[in-house]
């Protein structure tokens, strides 16, 4: 088991939420490179878009080539009449990596998204699709804890803010102190299970000083990453939030100490006194991925890069 708390599949720091129902922004999300692109079925596509949007996210999930980066999609939540429509189409697709399921509030929610992952996604690729959890009320964090351990695939648990304000009637402030309770809720129980977490999203997209505040906050609390809302978030809240430098060392000794034993044979070996195998060293060869390429894109904006 790699150090910290989430020992996963798949490194998130930045998640950029894009609209499933507008054209204009799949395409122009094609120049942004978070961690994990969230194509939305939900709250950001009208009723009447419903249809279209499942048919234009399929189609992103089918031809887009987003490099490094995951491809995951948001459906609508278990209970409003439209997850099975959303899961019937975005299923189908062979490069679905990841759902994240919203409004969760019990474990029955993941076990019916595990149950038709099992039931329509092609048999090839149905193990390597993860749950991203999304707790949005109080209910959900009542239930945190059944949550997180509901099924194998879960991943990550993503706090929801604004839903999470209007389900306790919580008055939204600047400090965000309204919020402490359920944020450290959420990374405690992240922490407990080997789970990322990740944080509110930043809805004052204008701001960079406000974004790098909820950053440097989140990070402080233990979050491993954060949502973004708009393309020009993403740098900051990679530069936050990437792999610290120990870290890398670790790796990069982990990778290394791979590659030597490897050529003599061996599999698992031991490193500071603890055993060292695959999934310790798939971890390790995905941090270094992320840190190579969290220094491309800093490389690329610039240092005046908000």
């Amino acid at each position: 088991m790699p150090p910290g708390c989430a020992a996963v599949l798949c490194l998130r720091g930045a998640l950029s939420a894009v609209p499933g129902s507008d054209e204009r922004k799949l395409t122009s999300s094609l120049k942004a490179r978070p961690d994990t692109f969230i194509y939305d079925l939900e709250d950001s596509v009208t009723l009447s878009r419903k249809g279209a949007a499942r048919e234009m996210v399929f189609s992103a999930l089918e031809t887009y080539d987003v490099g490094k980066s995951e491809k995951a999609v948001r459906i609508n939540s278990v209970g409003s009449g439209l997850e099975l429509d959303d899961l019937n189409v975005v299923l189908r697709s062979r490069n679905l990596q990841a759902l994240l399921i919203p409004k969760v509030n019990s474990p029955r929610d993941i076990h019916f998204v595990a149950h038709m992952i099992d039931s329509i996604a092609p048999v090839s690729v149905r193990e390597n699709i993860r749950i991203l959890a999304s707790i949005e009320s109080a209910q959900g964090i009542m239930n945190i804890r059944e949550i997180a351990k509901a099924d194998p695939r879960i991943e990550a648990l993503v706090f929801a803010a604004e839903d999470y304000a209007a389900d306790t009637g919580l008055l939204r402030t600047p400090s965000r102190t309204e919020m402490l309770f359920a944020r450290q809720t959420v990374v405690t129980a992240a922490c407990a299970f080997g789970l990322q977490s990740i944080d509110l999203v930043c809805v004052d997209f204008q701001s960079p000083e406000i974004l790098e505040q909820e950053c440097t906050e989140g990070r402080q609390f233990g979050f491993t990453g954060k949502q973004a809302i708009h393309p020009k978030q993403i740098a900051a809240i990679h530069r936050v939030f990437a792999p610290s430098t120990q870290d890398v060392e670790r790796a990069s000794r982990i990778v290394g100490g791979y590659e030597e034993h490897l050529r003599k044979g061996v599999g698992a070996f031991n490193l500071d006194g603890k055993m060292i195998d695959m999934p310790v060293v798939k971890w390790a060869q995905r941090l270094l991925a992320k840190a190579e390429s969290i220094a491309e894109i800093d490389k690329a904006a610039g240092p005046a890069s908000p």
